[in-house]
């Protein structure tokens, strides 16, 4: 497995500070976020070569406020076309995996509705996926929508691509499930895998290694689904000392890999 932190955890005064910094601590690679234009694409793709690291994956950004599921189609099409330019951005830093929020169930978009809007908007963004080589991989996030593995995974298998897969949280699912649960039933639609900790007794994030998260049975079970991808760590920096909080991720990823 290969080890990877989003790019926004990176302290740095340039993309290529970032990089390099990330390659020193022993990453394979980082996750872009906040790269919206082919410029940022291509300089993100130029700093990644001159550390000797990889771009792991990209995340979309506009998937919460503008929710692939809203019942306001003008909102919903502005939505897609958000994700199709995160599609545009990983294929100009030559990646091939965007993060993506499939919907969002709140107070005034009712579950079915969330279901079939966000349907609607990923049957409508795969030829883009398809065409580009990139996959949308649908991440669990705390968005009361999809809520069961077997319910993730049906609703993935519905489009019949290659394109549509799963981004694991292996801390957001703490909250209302065991990862893996998850981990067994999203199997091989697993195409990324997010690290971070989860405290479900305080129901409070924590320090990576702090928490709930059973790391060696989560890597045993990942290994048993033929998963050998990208670990990446999704986790708020130090406020002090950054740059030591990437040394210090990479190490922690590197344990739990080697758990």
């Amino acid at each position: 497995m290969k080890k990877a932190m989003t790019l926004g955890s990176v302290p740095g005064a340039s993309l290529t500070e970032r990089f390099a910094l990330a390659a020193e601590a022993g990453l394979d690679g980082l996750e872009l976020t906040g790269v919206n234009t082919q410029a940022e694409a291509e300089d993100a793709r130029a700093a990644a070569d001159a550390a000797g690291i990889e771009i792991a994956s990209v995340m979309a950004d506009t998937h919460w406020k503008l929710p692939l599921s809203s019942t306001d189609e003008a909102v919903r099409v502005a939505g897609v076309k958000g994700v199709e330019q995160s599609l545009r951005v990983a294929s100009w830093a030559r990646t091939d995996v965007v993060l993506v929020v499939p919907g969002v169930v709140d107070e005034n978009t009712q579950y079915h509705a969330a279901l079939d809007i966000a349907t609607k908007s990923i049957r409508e963004l795969v030829p883009a996926a398809e065409g580009l080589g990139v996959a949308m991989a649908l991440e669990n996030v705390w968005n009361k929508f999809l809520l069961s593995p077997v319910e993730m995974r049906d609703f993935i298998d519905q489009f019949g691509s290659d394109h549509v897969k799963a981004y694991f949280d292996v801390g957001n699912i703490l909250l209302y499930g065991y990862p893996v649960h998850w981990i067994e039933v999203l199997a091989e639609r697993i195409a990324r895998v997010h690290v971070k900790d989860f405290n479900v007794e305080s129901r409070q994030f924590v320090a990576l290694l702090t928490g709930s998260v059973d790391y060696p049975r989560v890597i045993n079970a990942l290994r048993g689904v033929g998963y050998d991808g990208w670990l990446t760590a999704e986790l708020a920096r130090y406020s002090q000392f950054p740059a030591q909080f990437v040394q210090d991720t990479a190490r922690h990823l590197q344990w739990i890999i080697e758990s």
